[in-house]
């Protein structure tokens, strides 16, 4: 039960837990300890190196700001524990988007992104969602892209695709090189930073659920984007002014999208079809 499994990991009483609901292939759960505190836990039959991967991210993530040596007060939650089956969070009470918090965030956002990585990818194997990640390294983000990101994904998607789209995308990777803009180095990116995956707390917003790696600081703002996250104009203005973003971005958001589209079909279906379809033009046409 996740009673007994938090309360082992965390050597202390539980004393209530409240269940949430579920996402993919793990259940979500509010649960109070001995000492008053709460925390979130994710608990799953044990897909291996799911959590851990998690885990890994968001330690990474927040070493820059020093966020978990600091208590966990800053953009990135720390990890309190984390096994097989249960990853273990602070709980952090919701509230909405202010425009303050939304400058807030984007100029955290380019201070992450600016802290660098070694290289394209990460030292940890990767997911997204249940799916598995090639976080092996490499040195061209175009290169890199195309072969651990586009290209793994369309296998999964082109059954849910009709053959011109698989060709519209191949297209794509055929032309990256002259696709991807102006080089920039290795950026410590969260890599799934959709909406969904930043929670407004306490006045500023928390970074959840990421796929961390060394990648292009392009893909989490388009990500942003792709699902609309509220203040977006707030947050793009701000990280800006932190961190120039090369011209021409915004002929790049398309690119940037096509992988976790792709995602979205491999996971969803051909409901995401269109879109994919639509991305791929999008991004020959830049």
């Amino acid at each position: 039960m996740v009673i007994d499994r938090l309360a082992r990991l965390l050597d202390t009483q539980v004393t209530g837990v409240v269940d949430l609901g579920s996402g993919h292939e793990w259940t979500l759960h509010r649960a109070t300890l001995a000492d008053g505190r709460e925390v979130f836990v994710k608990a799953s039959a044990g897909r291996e190196g799911l959590f851990a991967a998690e885990a890994a991210g968001l330690r990474w993530l927040g070493e820059p700001a020093g966020d978990h040596a600091a208590g966990g007060s800053g953009l990135v939650p720390p990890v309190l524990a984390v096994d097989a089956r249960t990853l273990v969070l602070p709980w952090l009470d919701s509230g909405p988007p202010t425009p303050a918090a939304a400058e807030r965030f984007g100029r955290e956002l380019a201070a992450l992104h600016l802290s660098g990585a070694p290289a394209y990818g990460a030292e940890w194997p990767g997911f997204i969602a249940r799916l598995p990640l090639d976080n092996t390294r490499g040195d061209s983000w175009p290169d890199w892209y195309a072969e651990r990101r586009i290209e793994p994904f369309l296998r999964l998607a082109a059954g849910h695709l009709e053959v011109a789209d698989v060709r519209l995308v191949e297209q794509v990777i055929a032309r990256i090189r002259e696709l991807a803009g102006p080089a920039e180095p290795p950026s410590r990116v969260h890599g799934d930073l959709w909406s969904g995956n930043v929670l407004w707390s306490g006045g500023r917003a928390r970074l959840t659920d990421p796929a961390a790696h060394g990648g292009h600081r392009e893909t989490d703002l388009a990500m942003l984007e792709l699902f609309g996250a509220p203040e977006l104009d707030r947050i793009i203005a701000a990280y800006d002014e932190v961190a120039p973003l090369a011209e021409g971005r915004r002929t790049r958001v398309a690119l940037h999208q096509l992988h976790p589209l792709l995602v979205h079909v491999a996971l969803f279906g051909g409901s995401y079809r269109s879109a994919v379809r639509a991305a791929a033009r999008a991004a020959l046409r830049a």
